[in-house]
């Protein structure tokens, strides 16, 4: 299936000049006609046929740009979704300005968490999806009913702690690659402390057993980590009752904290703080795309299929994989 990506530009109604502006790159399935629109500027109509299209909105790391995420964009769009990514530059922290998922700071606070989305980009990105299905080559054709959240690191934590149908009623499921809820010492939490998610919603939390940013940043809640991979766990442990069999943690056996982001990027972010990846990090990736895919299909399109192939994959071996459970 050929995937084509639009530009959009949007503006953040409570954000102050300069950090006030998002850009978006909108990947879908595209249909080539070979029409005069086509060729003189490279518009390319979406594929009709697999509307109304659900989409998924991807939110990036701190300083990692949106283009470390197009791998999976376009086996996401290749697969029949809509997939956002964006780029904002804004100061979250004082004093810090950064390429930033958007992190809503005060609804992080004890005695906030829990109240609204952690994920402050989500109501200009759903406000931008609502003008694309009003006009351009996706009007008409996106199911905005149905809207899946997903990340990376920050990205992946303001992802799942936003995925609550009270927040947004158009959220129906979450993933999250090198995230967890373990809150900081900073903001007034005790040391240890895992936040509870909305647990609500179908979630995907993914880890990896080489990751060094989670290993070598513990020290922010005040605790030393067992293993890398122990904040993730708790999280799954912890931060959702489960029962309905369709949240899922997924730690894939030598990947690290970066293994969700290609190309690499040594520049920005801390890639610095990392562990080598001890597996063949385009198989990893290959594995974190089908596994994504299955867990949409399963529980977004309730296609039989993806869940009797996700059932197998539980309790088949493979070496990429160290655990994989539901609850």
């Amino acid at each position: 299936m050929n995937v084509k990506a639009i530009f959009q530009a949007a503006t953040v109604e409570d954000a102050s000049p300069p950090y006030n502006n998002i850009h978006l790159k909108v990947f879908y399935p595209a249909q080539m006609s070979g029409s005069e629109l086509e060729q003189n500027r490279g518009t390319v109509a979406a594929d009709s046929q697999r509307s109304p299209l659900k989409v998924v909105i991807l939110f990036n790391g701190f300083n990692c740009g949106p283009e470390q995420y197009q791998w999976l964009a376009i086996k996401l769009a290749a697969h029949g979704l809509v997939v956002v990514t964006f780029s904002w530059i804004a100061e979250n922290f004082p004093g810090m300005v950064a390429l930033t998922p958007g992190v809503d700071i005060k609804m992080m606070a004890p005695s906030m968490y829990g109240k609204a989305p952690t994920a402050s980009a989500l109501p200009t990105l759903l406000q931008a999806l609502e003008r694309l299905q009003a006009e351009g080559v996706l009007a008409g054709l996106l199911d905005l009913e149905h809207i899946i959240l997903g990340g990376h690191s920050a990205g992946g934590k303001v992802a799942i702690e936003s995925a609550k149908p009270e927040f947004c009623s158009q959220v129906v499921a979450a993933f999250a690659y090198g995230a967890h809820t373990a809150a900081g010492e900073a903001l007034g939490y005790a040391s240890g402390t895992i936040l509870p998610l909305p647990d609500s919603l179908p979630l995907l939390l993914i880890g990896g057993t080489c990751d060094g940013v989670i290993a070598n940043s513990s020290h922010r809640y005040g605790v030393t980590w067992e293993q890398p991979t122990t904040p993730i766990i708790r999280t799954f442990q912890e931060a959702i009752a489960g029962g309905r069999g369709d949240s899922y943690l997924l730690l894939l056996e030598g990947a690290n904290h970066f293994s969700f982001s290609y190309p690499f990027d040594s520049t920005t972010a801390r890639p610095f703080l990392d562990f080598p990846a001890t597996q063949p990090e385009e198989q990893l990736r290959n594995l974190i795309a089908e596994i994504i895919k299955l867990f949409i299909d399963a529980h977004v399109f309730s296609q039989a299929t993806a869940i009797a192939a996700l059932n197998q994959m539980l309790l088949a071996k493979n070496s990429l994989i160290a655990t994989f459970e539901r609850k």
